[in-house]
């Protein structure tokens, strides 16, 4: 999964962000409004956590914005205003959680999880795809009930595949969601992981389209 941060306290925005990533999931930063805005415009993230105290363009108009020009965006608002009135504000401005500070990473993380796991249409916190089954939670994976150890990059792989079954996911879009905004994207690097991912869990199980991308299968070896 990749996340944008939006958040204009240096030492936070580097915390969260560190979190997140030992979480397995890519992250990009914004410090200003108008930053977060451009970013949530030109890349795929799958969900937004987004401060209302930024520099420049604050965080509600960042998301009116988003919301008036169709960027349908997971919204998580993360901000240190606690009144009603505020949480109803950034509700009807179309965030789709409020979440206030001081707080915990975990329920955080938990919340992120939970709106990427719902926008692909999953409810369960564990998806299964035939013997393969991912706790979206704590990113464990198993095969045949088996604990299968994942580096990130596979984790990161293996869950947006598994987010989308069935669906052929091109290489760009596969390479979107998996790498930050300032690493290469290497679909050579891409195909690397995969191989190894079908190591992993079975050759037949990720279908390889010749010339659009792959597709996880609940086939058997």
């Amino acid at each position: 999964m990749r996340i944008l941060l939006v958040e204009d306290e240096v030492r936070l925005a580097a915390e969260v962000a560190r979190f997140l990533r030992d979480s397995g999931m890519a992250v990009d930063l914004a410090a200003e409004g108008i930053d977060a805005l451009h970013l949530a415009q030109t890349e795929p993230y799958d969900a937004i956590v987004l401060d209302l105290g930024l520099p420049g363009m604050d965080g509600l108009s960042v998301l009116k914005t988003l919301r008036g020009r169709s960027v349908n965006t997971a919204v998580l608002i993360l901000t240190a205003r606690d009144r009603f009135a505020d949480k109803a504000a950034g509700f009807r401005a179309g965030a789709d959680d409020y979440l206030t500070k001081p707080f915990q990473l975990e329920e955080l993380l938990l919340r992120l999880q939970a709106l990427v796991r719902r926008a692909a249409g999953h409810a369960r916190p564990e998806i299964r795809i035939g013997p393969i089954a991912l706790d979206t939670t704590t990113g464990v994976a198993t095969l045949d009930e088996m604990p299968v150890r994942l580096t990130a990059l596979e984790r990161r792989v293996l869950t947006y595949l598994m987010l989308h079954p069935g669906r052929t996911i091109s290489r760009t879009e596969l390479s979107e969601h998996i790498y930050e905004n300032d690493q290469d994207r290497d679909f050579n690097s891409l195909e690397v992981i995969v191989s190894r991912l079908r190591k992993k869990f079975g050759r037949t199980r990720i279908e390889t389209s010749r010339g659009e991308g792959y597709r996880l299968t609940d086939e058997t070896t």
